[in-house]
C-alpha cells in the first residue's frame, strides 16, 4: 500500500493555480517536494491535510480518502509546518500533557526522550525558544504518537546547518521501519538530496517531474557543447540550457545524446535550476 496517492489535484486561486497534480509516495520512502517560494508546496500540503478545499482530484492517505476519514487518519499522521502551531505560553511539559489527551497512541516516555535528545528546556515557554528549538519541539510532538506518515512543510528553513543535519538524521531513522513514510517540502535542495528516495519538482503550480532520485541522476546529465552541436540534437533531448560566449551548458536526457559525447553528472539542485529557468 502506498502512503500517499494524489490524482488530478487542482486548486485555483485566480492569481495562482495548482494544476492537475499527480504524486505517489510508496510506503517506507521519503518524498522531497522541491520548489521556489510560491511554487505550490504549502498549498499541496494544506490540500493533503484538508485545511483548504480542493477544486478537483483525489487524495488518498494510507489507503483512505483524506476527506472521508481525516479525523481517524490524523492519529497516523505527524505534521510539522514552517510555523509550529503551539500557543506561546505553553512549556514543552505542558504541551505533552495536552497531546496525551489528543492522540490515542501518545507515549509520554518517548516524548520525554525526544525532549532530552533535542536538549529542549522542559519548563521554558514556547515563545522563548529559538526557531530551531521550536521546530524540534514540533518534531518531538509529531513523532511521539507513533505516526505512520510524517508531513513536513519547510521544516528546515531558517535553521543552522547543524540543526538541519540533526533533523534529516531523525527522518532517515524514522523510515527504517517499512511502514513509515515522509513527505517533506523545501526550497533547500541540498537537504532533500541527502535523504530522499523520490524527488518531485513544482514550479508555478505545475509538477515538472517526479522520479526516484537515483533514476533522475541516471536519466539526466549536463552537456558542454557548441551551439552547432546543440542544434544537431534530436527534439526532446534538451530540457534546459545556458548559452554564453564560451559555449553551451545544457541539461539533457542521456539516452537521446549521441554515443561518445561527454555528458557529466547533474545533481538535484542543478536539475531544479535548469528546469525552472527553462520554464521562466
Amino acid at each position: 500500500m502506498n502512503a500517499l496517492e494524489i490524482r488530478g489535484l487542482t486548486k485555483d486561486y485566480g492569481a495562482f493555480c495548482l494544476r492537475n497534480l499527480n504524486l505517489t509516495l510508496p510506503s517506507g520512502c521519503i518524498l522531497g517536494l522541491i520548489g521556489e517560494n510560491g511554487a505550490g508546496k504549502s498549498t499541496t500540503i494544506k490540500l493533503i491535510l484538508d485545511m483548504i478545499r480542493k477544486d478537483e482530484g483525489t487524495v488518498t492517505i494510507l489507503g483512505q480518502d483524506n476527506q472521508k476519514n481525516l479525523p481517524l487518519l490524523k492519529q497516523d499522521i505527524g505534521v510539522v509546518l514552517d510555523e509550529v502551531g503551539i500557543p506561546e505560553c505553553l512549556t514543552p511539559l505542558q504541551v505533552g500533557k495536552i497531546m496525551a489527551g489528543t492522540f490515542t497512541r501518545w507515549e509520554e516516555g518517548l516524548y520525554r526522550q525526544y525532549l532530552g535528545r533535542f536538549s529542549l528546556p522542559e519548563k521554558k515557554p514556547f515563545k522563548e525558544l529559538s526557531k530551531g528549538m521550536k521546530m524540534k519541539l514540533g518534531l518531538a510532538v509529531a513523532l511521539s504518537h507513533h505516526p505512520r506518515l510524517l508531513i513536513l512543510d519547510e521544516a528546515t528553513a531558517g535553521l543552522d546547518p547543524v540543526v538541519r543535519e540533526e533533523i534529516l538524521d531523525i527522518l532517515t531513522d524514522f523510515t527504517r521501519k517499512e511502514s513509515h513514510s515522509v513527505l517533506i517540502s523545501s526550497h533547500i535542495v541540498s537537504d532533500l538530496e541527502k535523504i530522499c528516495d523520490y524527488i518531485a519538482i513544482l514550479h508555478q503550480g505545475e509538477l515538472l517531474l517526479c522520479e526516484e532520485k537515483d533514476r533522475l541522476l541516471e536519466t539526466y546529465g549536463l552537456l558542454f557543447c557548441t551551439r552547432e552541436q546543440l542544434e544537431d540534437l534530436e527534439p526532446g533531448a534538451v530540457l534546459g540550457k545556458k548559452i554564453s560566449p564560451y559555449g553551451v551548458q545544457a541539461l539533457v536526457r542521456r539516452d537521446l545524446v549521441p554515443a561518445g559525447w561527454n555528458v557529466s553528472t547533474v545533481n538535484t539542485e542543478e536539475l531544479f535550476i535548469f528546469l525552472v529557468k527553462e520554464r521562466g
